[in-house]
């Protein structure tokens, strides 16, 4: 018996964006947790020691696998990461 989503992860775009969108991810993650879900958020995530790209995918990818379900923030369909995360 499968249950109704509860944890969820935001996927959008970071890369190139003034302050990496956050102001959209913590809008979102806002709005969620007012409806009652646990929300995984990689905006809210410490830098990397490496401070790369592929740093902050390591991060992002380790709360996407313990989300029972992905949300999409605007302009997802433009960033190689939140692809990427679409793709798993």
């Amino acid at each position: 018996m499968s249950h109704p989503p509860r944890t969820l992860y935001l996927a959008g775009p970071m890369t190139g964006l003034p302050n990496y969108n956050r102001e959209a991810f913590a809008a979102a993650a806002q709005s969620l947790r007012a409806l009652g879900y646990t929300v995984l958020n990689p905006a809210d995530n410490t830098t990397p020691a490496c401070n790369s790209w592929f740093g902050w995918m390591r991060l992002a990818l380790q709360q996407l696998l313990r989300a029972d379900a992905v949300v999409f923030l605007p302009g997802w369909d433009l960033s190689a990461g939140a692809s990427l995360e679409r793709d798993l």
